[in-house]
């Protein structure tokens, strides 16, 4: 069995993870940007990877969720907090790593039950949609804070800094 791009997405997928945690943390959960709070552009990040990374169709809604909570077009009544973010950030974590885990590199070839694309499309469709989102949310905090927040590539690095929050 080859694990070769297997341990490659999982590295990146690691990164992935703590860049949205330095991102949340610095990040204005209440700044409108194209008339939704932050918080919901968080959230509608965070479920879209929690729903599309593994398989859509069998996938189970978080149980704080409610209809339309994960919508940029649609303004909600319930509100996220940081925390409530950072959590369910942690547990999307641990259940991707917990499914990369049991898969091969031929295996990204398979096209799970339901789906139009293998694996690995469904891995990288997320990275795209998720990193598009969290340079959004990084640009708001840029935009009021004149602070530039750390974004770590695969060697662990960033820019200016490797320590704190911002570069």
């Amino acid at each position: 069995m080859e694990f070769e791009l297997i341990n490659a997405i999982k590295l990146n997928t690691e990164v992935l993870f703590t860049n949205a945690n330095i991102m949340l943390q610095t990040c204005n959960l209440d700044f409108i940007l194209c008339d939704m709070p932050i918080w919901k552009h968080v959230y509608h990040m965070l479920h879209s990877c929690d729903q599309w990374y593994i398989n859509p169709n069998e996938y189970t809604e978080p149980e704080f969720h409610e209809p339309n909570l994960n919508s940029l077009d649609i303004e909600s009544e319930k509100t996220l907090s940081r925390d409530e973010l950072l959590q369910y950030l942690e547990s999307i974590k641990a259940k991707i790593m917990n499914y990369l885990n049991t898969l091969t590199d031929e295996m990204l070839y398979d096209i799970p039950l339901g789906c139009k694309s293998n694996r690995l499309g469904l891995i990288l469709t997320q990275f795209r949609h998720f990193y598009a989102h969290l340079g959004n949310i990084n640009a708001t905090t840029i935009i009021e804070t004149n602070k530039w927040p750390r974004v770590i590539g695969t060697s662990g690095k960033s820019g200016k800094s490797t320590e704190g929050l911002y570069e």
